[in-house]
């Protein structure tokens, strides 16, 4: 590639290392646990476990409602990245507000939370649009891969500062744990902010048709129609979004709820941290050889073995005892959690036409998000009635061997043209 080209990949590339801080610090490391053992500690805890898997599933139900027409209208406007900087912006204020939630306000952290998942969530709708303008087909298994990978490295690289504050909190100048958890999600919010600009001066959106951006609320409805109508024409790129739905949600919930879980049945806050540490740190690597291998292998296979592991994942935490054993499964969820993510996002630009990409992944976006509706309240909900969190935690296999039944059923076109 050009220089140019390099700076362009590397400056997209580089949101994901900015937003990942979130995705790490606050969704899966310290949110869940100042959640259950400050906001919320007087719930009951198979209560709080039901109160987060609301939060999560209701912040996703909005970006499902709202993503498709916002969506449309970036396409049609050429408004990707003045949507990402506005739902960006959106998740990094409601983050740094965290630091504002006092002890007990449990539904106002909640509330910011949601507001911020929303932001995090809406941001990416736009910025995985922006992959076909930055990468050519045959480069698109690896800039993907590139992305998931920084996003893991800055991710950890973050949340590790963050775990020293909270665990050596003089050093900082801070009071107490309590107080490096609040100060970490304005670290979170900065990170965020300051890593998002190379994006916004390097990666150039085209204008659309007419010469200028604009907001055209007819386009876009007729945008929305025209992508369901070309949609049911490719059967294949209809059952891998089915498939999709269900197995990344799977993956989404896992994500969000582990922290959840381990406390749930015992584990330290250390040994948990540790083990989102490894995942982080593991991901950056096992992320760019899947890009590699699904350039060699096709992405199908490589969605193949991460689906099956993550079966075994599922399985696996419901007999855990151990912070040994839930370092081995941070591991395994470290080597195959990039690999599922950026061969997925690869594999449906085989399946659409390339003429309609931005539509088509438009709607991979729209079903990566609702993805994460039913998940975590299905976890939630099977723990609050069973009163056993690993009963909920098993419920999430359902979903892998549902996206297996549908994933069977889709041909990667790389692959049969190998063949």
């Amino acid at each position: 590639m050009s220089t140019s080209d390099t700076r362009r990949t590397v400056s997209w590339a580089l949101y994901d290392w900015a937003n990942s801080a979130f995705a790490t610090t606050v969704m899966a490391g310290f949110f869940p646990i100042f959640f259950k053992q400050y906001w919320s500690q007087d719930a009951v805890i198979t209560h709080s476990t039901f109160y987060l898997g609301l939060g999560n599933s209701v912040a996703s139900l909005i970006i499902v409602i709202l993503a498709p027409i916002l969506g449309a209208m970036a396409d049609t406007g050429g408004l990707r990245k003045r949507m990402l900087a506005t739902f960006a912006s959106l998740g990094v204020l409601a983050t740094g507000a965290l630091y504002l939630v006092q002890a007990g306000m449990w539904p106002f952290a909640i509330l910011l939370y949601a507001i911020a998942v929303v932001g995090f969530s809406g941001a990416n709708v736009f910025y995985d649009a922006l992959l076909i303008i930055i990468a050519p087909a045959k480069t698109r298994h690896r800039v993907s891969a590139l992305g998931f990978a920084l996003g893991y490295l800055g991710g950890g690289l973050l949340f590790l500062l963050n775990v020293l504050m909270y665990q050596f909190p003089n050093m900082f100048g801070l009071a107490d744990g309590g107080e490096a958890v609040r100060w970490s999600f304005i670290t979170v919010a900065v990170w965020w902010a300051v890593f998002s600009i190379p994006l916004f001066l390097y990666v150039d959106e085209p204008l659309p048709a007419n010469g200028r951006r604009h907001v055209d609320i007819g386009g876009t409805f007729a945008a929305l129609r025209h992508t369901a109508q070309n949609l049911r024409q490719y059967r294949g790129a209809w059952m891998f979004l089915l498939a999709y739905w269900l197995y990344i949600d799977g993956v989404d919930t896992i994500v969000r709820m582990a922290v959840d879980f381990g406390l749930n049945i015992g584990l330290g806050q250390g040994n948990l941290i540790t083990a989102l540490l490894m995942v982080q740190f593991i991901g950056f690597p096992a992320a760019l050889v899947f890009g590699r291998l699904g350039e060699r292998y096709g992405a199908q296979r490589g969605i193949w073995v991460c689906i099956w592991a993550y079966v075994g994942v599922t399985v696996f935490a419901f007999f855990m005892e151990t912070a040994l054993q839930m370092y081995i499964l941070a591991a395994v969820i470290g080597l195959v959690q990039g690999g599922i993510q950026a061969l997925s996002r690869s594999m449906f630009s085989h399946l659409i036409p390339q003429e309609k990409s931005a539509e088509f992944f438009g709607f991979y976006n729209v079903v990566g998000k609702a993805a994460a509706v039913f998940g975590p309240m299905m976890m939630g909900t099977i723990t609050y009635l069973s009163g056993n969190p690993r009963l909920g935690i098993l419920s999430v296999a359902l979903l892998f061997f549902a996206g297996m039944f549908f994933f069977r059923l889709v041909r990667d076109p790389v692959d049969t043209q190998a063949a």
